[in-house]
């Protein structure tokens, strides 16, 4: 379902543009600010998730969206045709960095741009997912809609914090998801958020797994994105198990492990790719289902022949400067909305892969007795 324009040696350069950009960016900054999440300061009044400030037990919340999802239906080809379900096709999986309200760097986004973008996908019918739920085949939203993959890198500060009474800090990535679900019920509020060895700058290892229980609770993804954010291709295989079991390790203590999926720092692959598919370290093992890139693309569908788990594309949420005039998130949703059976648009049914006839044989083989055409 790629674009017949874009060859796959264009793909692969837009990668590498995303991964120098991100290495410069990173380079510039102190390296507690890189992945301690110290260098954005708290939203004013707020105070670590699960604790109120002078550190008592926070208030009961008030009612918050919810990430159920409504009841399935059973899609006949005719109820497919109906709702124009295409399964077999393209979905945006976006990448978010830091949410701060003056921007450092270029995959920096202000509170106002992450709002507009969330806001632009609901009116535009899009459903999160997890990506634990994409790489999975899980993507039970309603007929008609469409999937969005949510996905924050480096666990920092403006993702994730609780304020004095309780609740996601406005200006936080949770925050303005559960604003964007207030105001579009339909816009379901979950999202992933690959960590390091600080979870939301949070160095506190109580507060860390009040963060992770309050989220996974509420139907958000916490999973890998290693220890401490190395550049993978310069590490032995030994070395990168051990970047990856220390989050595994790490998460399981504080309730959101194992992970299913992962999203390489930088985007950068190792070789082998098999190093960050499964592996052992100091007696723990690691496997994951879906490894995630940088750029510069939508995935195709997880029921796709040409799917591969491996290496999934995302696209950097910005706008259509520079670099980003073809790669990245607002000219990706501008070409979805002009290439509307090029996206995927689901049937409301979990047991059904409802595509147009013509798509059968871009189903994968084992995905072929699921099959609705019309």
């Amino acid at each position: 379902m790629r674009s017949p324009s874009l060859l796959t040696q264009i793909i692969v350069v837009a990668n590498a543009l995303v991964v120098i950009i991100a290495v410069g960016v990173l380079q510039v900054l102190p390296a507690e600010e890189r992945w301690s999440g110290t260098g954005v300061p708290a939203a004013s009044g707020t105070a670590g998730p699960g604790k109120a400030k002078g550190g008592a037990s926070a208030p009961p919340e008030p009612d918050l969206p919810s990430a159920d999802l409504p009841p399935p239906v059973v899609a006949t080809p005719e109820f497919a045709r109906q709702v124009k379900a295409n399964e077999a096709g393209m979905v945006p999986v976006i990448m978010y960095h830091r949410i701060t309200k003056k921007r450092r760097a270029s995959i920096d986004r202000t509170p106002a741009q992450v709002r507009a973008e969330m806001e632009r996908l609901a009116r535009d019918g899009y459903v999160p997912v997890t990506a634990r739920e994409f790489v999975n085949g899980r993507m039970d939203i309603p007929a008609g809609k469409h999937p969005v993959v949510l996905t924050f890198d480096d666990g920092h500060p403006s993702h994730f914090a609780l304020d004095g009474a309780g609740m996601p800090a406005k200006d936080t990535a949770v925050g303005i998801i559960y604003q964007v679900a207030r105001k579009y019920p339909d816009f379901r509020p979950v999202a992933t958020f690959w960590v390091n060895r600080q979870p939301f700058g949070l160095r506190d290892k109580a507060d860390q797994a009040r963060a992770v229980r309050w989220l996974t609770s509420r139907g958000f993804e916490v999973a890998n994105h290693t220890w401490s954010h190395p550049a993978l291709p310069g590490l032995s295989r030994k070395r990168i198990a051990e970047q990856l079991v220390r989050v595994e390790r790490m998460l399981v203590d504080l309730g959101a492990g194992p992970s299913q999926t992962l999203a390489l720092p930088f985007g950068a692959m190792p070789f082998p790719r098999s190093s960050v598919q499964r592996g052992k370290w100091d007696g723990t093992r690691f496997g994951f289902k879906g490894v995630f890139l940088a750029g510069a693309q939508p995935s195709v569908s997880p029921f796709a022949e040409d799917y591969d788990w491996r290496a999934i594309q995302r696209i950097q949420s910005n706008g259509k400067k520079g670099e980003c005039r073809r790669w990245c998130s607002q000219y990706w949703l501008e070409w979805l909305n002009r290439h509307p059976g090029k996206r995927y648009t689901a049937d409301g049914d979990p047991e059904r892969i409802s595509i147009p006839k013509e798509l059968q044989g871009n189903i994968s083989s084992k995905r072929r007795q699921q099959v609705n055409a019309y």
